[in-house]
């Protein structure tokens, strides 16, 4: 199978518990579009941004979207959640099957600091595969600034990248470059997905593997039901972006150990001073 239908969900959600909400959304668009056969949300949406809601995974929420995947057929990715393990807190992102099965949890590696505070952040990558079809990967909201987490992604085989994201802030439009370099350097899909409402400030895009924008939504509720062709990705990686550069194999294929990434390699970093909020008087 070369083609799966990936359906992002940009909901104008409110702090509180959105739970049915989202449930009845996931119904509409089932109806709506019966073709669709992975269900993507924005981050936090089923909750907003309290630490409070916290749960042990797997817990209750889980186990409500789990019957939610089961009972319509459909890979979801119910955004994310804030997860209490061993004394901290991660935001953490879940992948059901079809069958209702967790099949991965993802905790963000890079939370927003020093604005995502009292997060911890995780530590390894995540992919799944979809049978027949393809492997994914996942990210979340700040992850994207980081080249490394869809370099590492690819790296382990990742064909697209499911990016969840709750952005209320005046960087959207940085974002959605990014989501287009993203996807350009590790010619791939990359799929943000973008609260709306008090929690974000939408302007959702699905980026293909030549960085050509399939679609990018507004500010308000809206469904983006997508068909992604996993053939044509395929064909970008062998034969290049337009028949030019084939930056995955030339990444393979460099001699370079990369000074950055050896011990010590990042000290002329020290200098820009800790990682805290802005002051005032800055």
């Amino acid at each position: 199978m070369s083609r799966f239908a990936v359906a992002s969900l940009q909901l104008a959600l409110g702090e509180g518990d959105n739970r049915a909400r989202i449930e009845r959304a996931v119904a509409l668009l089932v109806e709506r579009f019966p073709w669709v056969q992975m269900v993507v949300l924005p981050e936090l949406c089923a909750f907003g941004t309290s630490l409070e809601r916290a749960e042990t995974l797997p817990g209750e929420t889980e186990q409500r979207f789990q019957a939610l995947a089961r009972r319509h057929g459909l890979w979801l990715l119910p955004g994310t959640l804030f997860e209490r393990g061993a004394g901290l807190i991660y935001n953490t992102a879940l992948v059901i099957d079809p069958a209702g099965h967790t099949v991965a949890r993802y905790r963000k590696i890079y939370p927003f600091r020093p604005y995502e505070a009292g997060v911890a952040a995780g530590s390894e990558v995540v992919v799944f595969d979809v049978p027949e079809v393809g492997r994914f990967g996942v990210s979340i909201c700040y992850d994207g600034w980081f080249p490394e987490v869809s370099r590492a992604l690819v790296c382990q085989g990742a064909e697209v990248i499911l990016h969840p994201t709750m952005t209320g802030t005046i960087d959207r439009s940085q974002e959605l470059v990014i989501a287009q370099a993203n996807a350009i350097m590790n010619q791939c899909y990359f799929v943000d997905v973008n609260n709306a409402g008090e929690l974000g400030n939408g302007r959702s895009i699905v980026v293909g593997p030549e960085g050509e924008v399939l679609h990018q939504a507004g500010e308000q509720t809206e469904t983006i039901p997508l068909w992604l062709d996993l053939a044509h990705l395929r064909q970008v990686r062998r034969q290049g972006h337009k028949g030019l550069g084939q930056i995955l194999k030339s990444f393979r294929d460099t001699e370079v150990d990369w000074p950055c990434y050896r011990p010590g390699g990042r000290a002329a970093l020290q200098g820009l001073g800790p990682l805290v909020m802005p002051d005032r008087a800055a």
